[in-house]
């Protein structure tokens, strides 16, 4: 029995040995055949996309959060006692400068100069008697036939009459002003707002606000700058206007451009800010007081820069990154130090040489020494 066990057991192991021998054999046939051969590196190269640096000019920028604000903002108010006679302006619509916009029942103010031009009548004929009088009583008294007194007396009516004519000049401007105040017109080119003076009320000097009119063109757009920018924007006023490009919310190219043109004279101690703002053109007036932009002042330009497409840009736990062409058409990853951004471009301070080939594409295939197959830049 124990020899029987024993002849098994060889069995076995011979059966194991030789399966072995055949398996190496085959595997040694499949690495000899050269159609079955390892691939060749070369052949394995990722395709990238390669942009050579750009070396330009860039304009150096500040951006801010701001606020729109009008230049002129009254509420129209009435500075006579009458009933609104007409709205001649209608809610929220444009107008210019002198445009007629609420009209005051005028009938009494109009009676009131009716009345002092009559009494200038009166007066200057009165004035035009007393004057006569003067002339004849001056040859009379010269000649004896009038005595002091009565001359004096006609002087004295003279002098009245020429009193009492200013006062009706006077009397007849201020009818004139209050009756120009029956006409409420626009003092500058604006907006006007809501309402609030239904035809037919009954308003006075102290009736409170018939509407309100916003001047919309050009408009203030009000930032806070630190203290630590406030060096550098007066460096830049100091060699001219400093340009200020002002983007809505969203959106990232400039609709709107002006000037800088205030600088307040004290900074915030609490927030070490100072209150500034830019004067910008809104010809299309659709800018309002109050909205939340942003404001970009161009303070000065770079020379030379070094600039890469933004898509080249990777980040690591190291900070950002590029890929270049290296020896050998190898990956190799540049950490960089990054300046301003124009455009779809941004500038390297740090970490590459106007000679490189800055690979743009593809980044999420490649790694440090990987093989890579240029393509020609477009």
């Amino acid at each position: 029995m124990h020899k029987m066990k024993l002849s098994l057991g060889l069995g076995v192991g011979l059966v194991a040995v030789a399966a072995a021998f055949f398996a190496f054999q085959r595997s040694s046939a499949l690495f000899s055949d050269p159609a079955v051969a390892a691939p060749n590196p070369a052949m394995m190269a990722m395709p990238v996309p390669v942009t050579n640096i750009v070396k330009k000019t860039i304009p150096i920028y500040l951006e801010y959060s701001a606020r729109t604000e009008a230049i002129r903002n009254i509420a129209l108010q009435a500075k006579v006692t009458g009933y609104v006679q007409a709205q001649l302006a209608a809610d929220g619509s444009d107008v210019k400068e002198g445009d007629l916009l609420y009209k005051i029942d005028p009938r009494d103010f109009q009676a009131s100069l009716d009345s002092a031009k009559a009494q200038l009548q009166r007066n200057t004929a009165a004035l035009d008697y007393a004057r006569g009088n003067v002339e004849r009583g001056t040859s009379l008294a010269s000649s004896g036939y009038l005595d002091k007194n009565t001359f004096e007396q006609r002087t004295s009516a003279l002098r009245q009459a020429e009193a009492a004519l200013a006062i009706d000049q006077a009397a007849v401007r201020t009818a004139e002003i209050n009756l120009s105040y029956t006409d409420i017109r626009a003092p500058f080119p604006g907006r006007l707002g809501r309402n609030q003076a239904s035809v037919g009320a009954l308003v006075t000097t102290g009736s409170g606000t018939l509407n309100t009119l916003v001047q919309l063109d050009p408009i203030y757009v009000t930032f806070n700058p630190s203290e630590t920018d406030l060096a550098v924007i007066e460096q830049a006023r100091g060699k001219g206007k400093i340009t200020a490009d002002v983007f809505l919310t969203g959106e990232t190219k400039p609709r709107y451009s002006g000037e800088l043109t205030f600088i307040d004279n004290t900074v915030d101690r609490l927030t070490g800010t100072i209150v500034a703002r830019a004067t910008i053109s809104n010809v299309d007036r659709s800018l309002l007081p109050g909205q939340y932009v942003r404001i970009r002042l161009a303070v000065r330009e770079q020379l030379d820069a070094l600039m890469v497409p933004q898509t080249a840009l990777g980040s690591s736990q190291f900070g950002k990154y590029v890929y270049v062409v290296g020896e050998g058409n190898k990956a190799e990853m540049r950490l960089v130090s990054l300046g301003p951004t124009d455009g779809a471009l941004v500038s390297v301070e740090k970490g590459v040489s106007e000679k490189d080939r800055v690979i743009s594409g593809n980044l999420q295939k490649i790694g440090p020494g990987s093989p890579v197959q240029p393509l020609p830049p477009q």
